[in-house]
């Protein structure tokens, strides 16, 4: 029997090929509100906590005990295509801003991945908190290939928050 459009959107999974990511650009001098770039491959979304053996006098009866212990940095990879007349190199201007080491936290930045369905309404969003870019990868260049230039962005960032319920 073949399923109706709706029951294969209720009951196959979403595929990962139809997202948007916004940069929140309140801070950066001279832009205001946030942008959207369209990146080719988003990488990094993982949240890992620290393992903290604890052992106490009794150890040899009850064993060790394993506890969590303080989050890991976020470290995320964006990777965008190079585009003819790009004129807002906007990923190259927040790495390089000139903010003195104080004003550090006004590099920092929210980064919101939404996984969309084909309409392009948003169906889950990953809510990247306080994003410090701390690496650029220019593309790279070879006359035996065909490959499309891809610029890498790497942050690094305070957390990462997930809403399934969109």
């Amino acid at each position: 029997m073949a399923l109706k459009k709706e029951n294969i959107i209720a009951s196959y999974p979403v595929p990962a090929y139809n997202y948007r990511v916004t940069i929140n650009d309140d801070n950066l001098i001279g832009s205001s509100g946030s942008t959207t770039l369209g990146f080719s491959e988003v990488s990094g979304l993982t949240v890992e906590y620290e393992q903290t053996v604890y052992k106490n006098g009794l150890s040899f009866l009850t064993g060790i005990n394993i506890m969590r212990g303080m989050v890991n940095p976020i470290r995320i990879t964006l990777k965008k295509g190079v585009m003819r007349g790009d004129k807002k190199a906007f990923l190259y201007e927040w790495l390089n801003s000139e903010v003195k080491f104080i004003l550090l936290n006004d590099l920092k930045k929210d980064i919101t991945i939404d996984l969309c369905d084909e309409t392009g309404v948003a169906l889950m969003r990953w809510l990247v908190k306080g994003a410090l870019p701390i690496k650029m990868e220019m593309p790279h260049f070879s006359a035996t290939d065909n490959e499309v230039a891809i610029e890498t962005l790497e942050v690094i960032a305070h957390s990462l928050k997930v809403n399934y319920s969109l």
